[in-house]
């Protein structure tokens, strides 16, 4: 007999379980259905202002980017996505400064976490909505965001660099006259008591 329950159970439970699927593929039988005309709509593509598509270097209208080279999208990326080759160029003054070679980015292996635009700090990169990058070897998904040749920065005039040493003179200054002060602080201060001892 309890077979026969079990059995009558579990029909009716599959027949409530039709019920409810063919309820839902009811609804979505008279929902109107809206079709995009892909290749057609390709000047004004339905895609969301958030979606992820590639990582791009952002350039200004001079063709300069605000990479300074630090490497932080590099070292928070968890796959190696990103590959950065950095040089070391002297400035005008003598000093080194590091420069961007190379960023070379991965598409295939991305996961569009966005910790390297979160994590950079003069976002100098994001993430476009530009989906359309099927290709046919992965080979190609590996691409140099750096497109433009980097330029050289314009050496300051005479007057600027007057002004930068004043500048550099009166904290070198400002700092010797602030330790003379400190050390003269703590020269005026009486010497602690020895405690006599018993």
């Amino acid at each position: 007999m309890g077979s026969v329950k079990d059995y009558f159970t579990s029909l009716g439970s599959g027949i409530v379980s039709l019920i409810k699927g063919m309820e839902v593929t009811g609804k979505e039988f008279v929902t109107p259905k809206i079709t995009e005309r892909y290749p057609e709509n390709r000047d004004n593509p339905p895609v969301a202002p958030r979606f992820r598509a590639i990582l791009e270097l952002i350039y200004d209208a001079e063709g300069n980017h605000k990479c300074i080279a630090c490497g932080m999208c590099e070292r928070v990326c968890p796959n190696g996505t990103i590959s950065l080759t950095i040089k070391t160029v002297d400035t005008w003054d003598g000093k080194k400064k590091k420069q961007l070679d190379k960023y070379i980015y991965d598409l295939g292996s991305c996961t569009f976490c966005q910790l390297c635009v979160t994590n950079c700090p003069t976002q100098a990169i994001d993430f476009s909505n530009d989906f359309e990058q099927a290709v046919f070897t992965r080979a190609k998904l590996v691409k140099k965001l750096n497109y433009l040749p980097a330029k050289e920065e314009p050496a300051p005039s005479p007057e600027e660099i007057e002004r930068m040493k004043a500048e550099r003179e009166a904290k070198i200054a400002a700092a010797k006259a602030a330790a003379a002060a400190k050390k003269a602080a703590a020269g005026d201060k009486p010497a602690a008591p020895a405690s006599d001892a018993k």
